[in-house]
């Protein structure tokens, strides 16, 4: 099971948990997050990278000019669109991308997998009308059982204790976790990262 770490805000931090064999680690660009980290924050994580980590940036309704910014500063892999970006907007950079949508009842994953389908993969996560992302609340996982070329990344309310339950149910490609392997917002718990992943990988 692939599984992304989001929210890292320190460099050591970021470094032990990519050591543990995790397959990307995720930066959050966007200012309203308790995550969020600055061009020079995000260099010097990356810089503590081992090798293989794909490093994902994480942006919200950010301007072009901004990611433009980000992009010639930090050695990104993977960019992660967590707003209401049209696809324009997710394909002109070239670069590999990741679309999030907030899930609920009304929300059709097969048509915007079909809008979105330039993608490297969809994230699923929990709607929430105040928040993009990160709010450590879980979404009813049934939504999230559906047939789409894209590779399914869950998100949302994941934690040592829903890990394996999750993969069941849904069968995603990838899990996504933040808040659910903390310490405080943006310090990520080394050894509950350790049990995500034996839970990950039952």
């Amino acid at each position: 099971m692939k599984i992304k770490v989001c929210g890292f805000t320190q460099p050591q931090n970021a470094r032990d948990a990519a050591m543990l064999g995790i397959d990307a680690i995720g930066l959050v660009f966007y200012d309203k997050s308790p995550r969020h980290v600055d061009i020079n924050q995000a260099i010097d994580i990356v810089q503590a990278l081992p090798p293989f980590i794909n490093r994902v940036g994480l942006f919200v309704n950010a301007n072009a000019g901004f990611i433009d910014e980000v992009l010639c500063e930090v050695a990104l892999d993977t960019l992660q669109f967590h707003g209401d970006e049209s696809v324009q907007e997710c394909e002109q950079y070239a670069m590999p991308f990741i679309k999030a949508l907030r899930v609920s009842k009304k929300t059709n994953i097969p048509q915007l997998a079909q809008e979105y389908q330039q993608a490297s993969g969809l994230l699923l996560d929990a709607y929430s009308a105040n928040s993009y992302g990160g709010t450590g609340e879980a979404f009813d996982w049934n939504l999230a059982k559906v047939e789409i070329d894209l590779p399914i990344i869950l998100a949302g309310g994941l934690n040592p204790a829903t890990a394996a339950q999750a993969i069941k149910q849904v069968k995603p490609y990838a899990l996504d976790v933040s808040s659910g392997v903390e310490s405080a917002k943006g310090v990520k718990d080394i050894e509950k990262i350790k049990q995500f992943i034996r839970q990950a990988n039952l």
